[in-house]
């Protein structure tokens, strides 16, 4: 996969302000608040930042927990993880493998076979329907 590597002012102009805190800062949207947390509809999650293919919604669950959760991404190698250690916790965080977004974390007590729950911003992903007459 190619690395995207841009200047901290070309992020600026391509993201909303909450999109930047949120992918290039490492922020958190309020829990409820994401416009895909909700979102019922067949298709992919995209990374916000850079387009790279990041979730099915075949994957997608109602946790509760207030953003958009996954039992696991659409590939292995389009997300990676790192130890997070701020505000007082330990965490895995996940961010995108061609820009280095952040975009969530992800937790052991999922229901998918591995038993992961990827906890997504919305902010941090953008949505493509999938085409329902192919």
């Amino acid at each position: 996969m190619d690395k995207m590597d841009l200047p901290d002012a070309e992020w600026r102009k391509r993201l909303s302000p909450e999109q930047y805190h949120v992918l290039r800062e490492g922020g958190t949207e309020r829990a409820f608040t994401g416009v895909l947390y909700n979102n019922h509809d067949d298709g992919l999650y995209r990374c916000a930042a850079c387009g790279n293919e990041l979730f099915d919604s075949g994957t997608k669950f109602d946790s509760g927990s207030g953003w958009p959760s996954f039992t696991g991404p659409a590939a292995r190698d389009h997300v990676t993880l790192h130890e997070d250690r701020s505000h007082g916790m330990v965490r895995t965080e996940v961010r995108c493998a061609r820009c280095d977004s952040h975009l969530g974390h992800v937790f052991p007590d999922g229901p998918g076979p591995e038993g992961l729950r990827f906890c997504i911003n919305s902010a941090s992903l953008d949505f493509e329907k999938r085409d329902e007459s192919k």
